[in-house]
């Protein structure tokens, strides 16, 4: 980040300061709520307007979590992204210690929160946001003056979002690759726009400080070392990482290659911007026989492979606002009328996969470790236009 914070605010909903922290010296509480009063004013709501402010010499950023805004003070120039990440940071760490971040949590706890804030940022420059780390030195109840603990190894070391001394008795590893899929169907049958948004969601409980790598059916990675692609390749993009993935190494072979921090988190998220095949086609014929009578026939025909199956599957199909008890009949499955949705829902149960390449993991004192893979497709946004 090129430039520093001067200051961080936590402000209620009128923007007057409930807590803040000086780092650097040159913006004050006054001149910031001030500020932010005569924003609101102005613009209204400051969740319909840009971030980020200017005024008087003065860079602000901005986010709303409930009742709080909190806002970053600069007068030098900084990258606007990397402090709107690390506010939404702080907001896991609050949500952590507080369970939700509010108000009335702010003011019950000030005391921690000075903590902590003392903690993540440091002369202006963001430090320790993982919150499992924080809470090993910064204790919930810390709401009277103890003997100063020495911070975990952690906090002085680069892994910074994993401790040492971890143990299991039983060393294992769950992926879930969760995936989401956006289709727009035309009254033709024609996909008129389709992607998928996708998860690397991981649970890891390993001792030590493990090496864990993994393989994905990249095609830039099988292209690099020479092997045909044909159809089992995709192509990743607007990739999201953990900060404990090796950028350098991804950026240089394509491997995922990380020391994971312990319990859950995400390690990645991606788009994939692909024509895709609907893994479930729905079809709908309507014929009007009155005013008052409609009669519409749905037909949904699965569209993957028969050793693989789908599970809870609702299939929606919008009726006139002023329907009155409609008749349904099902060949499988059941469905109802959902008048709060001016809506007949149709339930079956199924649904889909697909295959991680490889996990690999490994730990110098050399213990067997079980990773556990799941692929889980869900659907997104699936909508078919009629007219």
């Amino acid at each position: 980040m090129a430039g520093a914070v001067s200051a961080l605010f936590l402000l209620d909903i009128k923007g007057r300061v409930l807590i803040w922290r000086d780092y650097r010296g040159d913006v004050s509480a006054v001149q910031a709520e001030r500020f932010f009063s005569k924003l609101i004013e102005k613009e209204g709501d400051p969740e319909s307007q840009d971030p980020v402010a200017y005024d008087n010499g003065v860079s602000y950023l901005f986010i709303q979590h409930n009742n709080v805004y909190l806002m970053t003070a600069s007068r030098q120039n900084c990258n606007a992204a990397s402090l709107l990440f690390f506010l939404h940071r702080v907001v896991d760490v609050f949500k952590h210690y507080f369970e939700e971040l509010e108000e009335e949590s702010l003011r019950d706890n000030f005391v921690v929160v000075y903590e902590l804030l003392d903690e993540i940022m440091d002369f202006g420059y963001p430090q320790y946001t993982e919150a499992k780390i924080l809470s090993e030195f910064i204790k919930t109840d810390a709401y009277r003056m103890e003997v100063t603990q020495r911070p975990p190894m952690a906090v002085t070391n680069a892994v910074s979002w994993r401790s040492e001394g971890i143990r299991y008795k039983k060393n294992e590893v769950f992926l879930d690759v969760v995936e989401s899929v956006n289709i727009l169907v035309n009254s033709n049958g024609q996909i008129v726009r389709s992607d998928v948004v996708g998860a690397l969601k991981m649970r890891t409980y390993l001792s030590g400080m493990p090496e864990c790598k993994l393989g994905l059916n990249d095609r830039v990675l099988l292209e690099a070392q020479g092997r045909a692609t044909k159809g089992k390749a995709i192509d990743l993009e607007d990739i999201k990482f953990h900060q404990c993935v090796r950028l350098a190494r991804f950026e240089n072979d394509r491997t995922i290659s990380f020391i994971p921090p312990d319990g859950a988190f995400d390690l990645m998220t991606y788009r994939l911007s692909t024509q895709v095949k609907p893994l479930i086609w729905v079809e709908a014929q309507v014929e009007r026989h009155s005013k008052s009578r409609v009669e519409i026939m749905v037909k949904a025909r699965s569209q993957f492979k028969e050793r693989s199956t789908a599970t809870n599957i609702e299939i929606e199909l919008p009726v006139p606002y002023d329907a009155t008890n409609p008749s349904v009949r099902t060949s499988m499955g059941s469905a109802s009328y959902a008048p709060e949705n001016d809506a007949l829902v149709w339930k079956i149960r199924s649904f889909p996969g697909g295959k991680v390449r490889y996990l690999k993991i490994i730990e110098k004192s050399g213990y067997q470790a079980l990773p556990w893979v799941r692929y889980i497709t869900m659907a997104g946004e699936y909508e078919l236009r009629l007219i």
